[in-house]
């Protein structure tokens, strides 16, 4: 089984790259991950929210795998998010993920229905158990926050060696850490809170803007381990002004125009997410380079080079 103390530093939930008609685009995430490589990332997280995870039929979300693990090697480790809201669907998911060579595997909890914390740990032990990669339990509220009491129940199987923490309640790291102990890994995924959840005691951090600004994400880690705390809230404080204005224009397709615009096209989302007209792209674009000029940003080459090419 994979060791979790080398999964640490910036991952990024890695975005998923499709062309028009809603067609997975394998050249296109090849040239996402290899740009991403070519920063000093810890490793990848691939099909989860971000991921459009479940938007995606099995096919394509195999194929982000099996494209992405091809190019990575053993260059970084690679976490995979298997989760879907049926256990089989979901163990199919991770013996793919195994096959492929993935470091570990990651899932939400059952979802849609209620689910009890007997149901969710059953799923857990299920999954977990049909592999030999270490499970990291995936919480975000999205898909259902796994309450204290049964994080410490799900810290009890074999397999499940950690947590994607995707909340703001970092306090709850430190209870994480110290309750069940420095050997269960967590991962915070609050990119707004990266500083915060490092602070903390997080082992590394997995989010979505690291697709397009991972530099900044970087600098915090970096400042974090030396203690200069200035340092990481100047580059959080910078970090978040992109994060809000994304936030506020329709997310995911936005995250991906700002690859296009960097001539790093990923493509565009799928549906039913908005996909911006030319006139939103015109107006998000001025905004955005508004935002960097305003706030100095600079040493991210994504917004660097939007700010040379448009």
């Amino acid at each position: 089984m994979c060791d979790l103390d080398s999964v640490h530093g910036v991952i990024p939930a890695m975005i998923s790259c499709f062309d028009d008609e809603g067609r997975f685009d394998q050249q296109a995430q090849r040239r996402l991950t290899r740009f991403l490589l070519s920063k000093n990332i810890g490793g990848l997280y691939l099909t989860g929210s971000t991921g459009e995870a479940f938007l995606m039929e099995e096919s394509a979300r195999k194929a982000v795998v099996e494209t992405v693990m091809d190019e990575v090697g053993d260059k970084v480790p690679v976490i995979v998010h298997v989760g879907d809201i049926g256990t089989a669907k979901t163990i199919d998911y991770a013996k793919h993920a195994q096959a492929m060579g993935a470091s570990a595997i990651s899932s939400v909890p059952p979802f849609y229905w209620k689910f009890s914390s007997d149901e969710i740990l059953g799923y857990y032990s299920d999954v977990s158990s049909a592999v030999s990669l270490p499970m990291i339990v995936y919480n975000i509220a999205l898909a259902g926050i796994v309450d204290f009491g049964t994080i410490k129940q799900l810290s009890g199987l074999e397999h499940v060696k950690g947590i994607k923490y995707t909340a703001t309640t970092h306090h709850e790291i430190l209870r994480i850490k110290d309750e069940i102990g420095d050997d269960f890994k967590v991962y915070s995924g609050a990119d707004e809170m990266a500083m915060g959840g490092l602070a903390f005691g997080a082992d590394g951090i997995i989010g979505s803007f690291y697709n397009v600004i991972p530099e900044l994400f970087i600098t915090i880690v970096s400042a974090i381990e030396r203690n200069d705390i200035p340092a990481a809230r100047e580059a959080q404080k910078k970090a978040n002004v992109i994060i809000y204005y994304v936030l506020a224009n329709h997310f995911f397709d936005t995250l991906k125009a700002m690859l296009n615009w960097a001539g790093l096209g990923s493509g565009t989302v799928l549906k039913p997410f908005y996909r911006l007209s030319a006139d939103d792209e015109i107006k998000i674009k001025a905004g955005l380079k508004d935002i960097i000029r305003k706030y100095d940003i600079t040493g991210c080459e994504v917004l660097d080079r939007i700010m040379e090419r448009n």
